[in-house]
C-alpha cells in the first residue's frame, strides 16, 4: 500500500502545518469520514481545489471538420453495407431479378423528385466513401501532407467534391 502513497498539495490536505503531508490512498476503499467529506463537496469545488478546469459539455463542443468527415466516412461505409445486404435479402426472398424489379419500380413510378432523391442517396455514399479512401491512400503514401491545415483543407474538398459529383449523378 505504501507504493500508492503520494504527496498532495497543501491546499488539499487537512494539515495545519505549512509543509505538505503524505497521504496514503486506497484504490477503491474510502473511510466513512472521507466518503462523507467527498459527498459534501461538489465536482466544481473539487476541480477548483486541484486547479483543473471543468470539462465542457458535449453540446457546446465543436467537432473539428476532420472528425466530422471521419465519422461521415464510417457512416457512409455502414450505409453501403446495409444497402448491399438489403438488396441481397430482396434478391434471396423475391427470387431471381427481384432487386432489378425493385430498382425499376423506384425509377419509373415515383416521379422526377423521387428518382433524383434515390439516385443521390445511392451516389453520395459511394462517392464520399470512395473519395475518403483515396484521401487516406494519398496520406499513407505522402505523410508530409498530413498536417492540421492539410487535413482541414482536404476535408472541405472531400465534402464539396462528393456533393458536386453526387449532384451531377442525379441527372444521369
Amino acid at each position: 500500500m505504501a507504493k500508492f502513497a503520494r504527496r498532495l498539495p497543501p491546499t488539499i490536505t487537512s494539515s495545519t502545518s505549512s509543509t505538505p503531508s503524505t497521504a496514503i490512498r486506497g484504490m477503491t476503499i474510502l473511510s466513512k469520514d472521507s466518503a462523507a467529506e467527498f459527498k459534501k463537496e461538489n465536482y466544481t469545488s473539487r476541480m477548483a481545489a486541484t486547479r483543473r478546469p471543468v470539462s465542457p459539455h458535449v453540446t457546446i463542443y465543436s467537432f473539428p471538420v476532420a472528425a466530422l468527415t471521419s465519422i461521415a466516412n464510417r457512416v457512409t461505409g455502414t450505409a453501403l453495407s446495409f444497402g448491399a445486404a438489403g438488396l441481397g435479402v430482396v434478391e434471396l426472398v423475391g427470387g431471381n431479378g427481384a432487386a432489378l424489379d425493385l430498382m425499376s419500380n423506384i425509377g419509373s413510378g415515383g416521379g422526377a423528385l423521387v428518382v433524383a432523391g434515390a439516385k443521390f442517396s445511392v451516389a453520395f455514399p459511394v462517392v464520399y466513401h470512395y473519395l475518403g479512401g483515396v484521401r487516406h491512400l494519398i496520406w499513407d503514401n505522402s505523410p508530409e501532407m498530413l498536417t492540421n491545415l492539410g487535413v482541414e483543407k482536404t476535408s472541405y474538398i472531400l465534402v464539396g467534391s462528393s456533393l458536386a459529383i453526387s449532384g451531377l449523378a442525379m441527372f444521369v
